[in-house]
């Protein structure tokens, strides 16, 4: 039985373009400038041990961002604001029938806080697990023991993990959760049928 829902937010729940597409397009930074920051220094904020605003410092002239950090934050932020409505549609329907749902999500603090409040995804789920507050990223199985560990009431087996990343999927069903691959809202509630929840 599925006592609870866990959703991860990228490639699930907000479902962009993906913010280096317009980046390059406005502004001429490429993935090829991002990728010594991502390679160098970014694992540290997704788990909380580094600040992103200090870890971008030295990289933004680089890149000849001209604007202030706090700016290049909220355009990042602002172009991966993309939500899948059904999808929290369903998410509220399972809500109301008692079935706690939560975000389980690899972020820094300050896009989890944009998450939670600008994205309004706090009203629409039971609660956020972020990389950033866990201290774990989703490839350790740390990770969803944290997590099972806010949930005392709950067994792993009786919680369901949706993700679009085929090696989270996996490491989640060897840390005892039940874990599916997001592809598209229809093959998810089409598999969502078969829990019978």
């Amino acid at each position: 039985m599925i006592k609870a829902v866990l959703f991860d937010v990228d490639g699930v729940i907000a479902n962009g373009e993906g913010w280096h597409v317009y980046l390059e397009r406005d502004h001429g930074i490429t993935t090829e400038h991002l990728a010594p920051f991502f390679a160098e220094k970014f694992t540290p904020c997704l788990l909380g041990v580094a600040d992103l605003k200090d870890a971008l410092a030295s990289y933004l002239p680089q890149w000849g961002w001209q604007q202030s950090t706090d700016a290049f934050l909220d355009y990042w932020f602002t172009c991966e604001h993309v939500v899948d409505q059904p999808l929290i549609d369903y998410v509220q329907s399972l809500r109301q029938r008692g079935l706690p749902c939560y975000l389980a999500t690899q972020q820094e603090k300050y896009r989890t806080r944009y998450i939670a409040n600008e994205m309004g995804l706090a009203r629409s789920f039971d609660g956020i697990f972020s990389s950033a507050d866990l201290g774990y990223l989703k490839s350790e199985p740390d990770f969803f023991a944290a997590i099972m560990r806010h949930l005392p009431a709950i067994d792993t087996s009786e919680v369901l993990f949706w993700d679009d990343s085929a090696r989270n999927v996996q490491v989640a069903r060897v840390s005892g959760l039940r874990a599916e691959l997001y592809t598209d809202f229809a093959s998810f509630c089409h598999t969502m049928d078969t829990y019978k929840l």
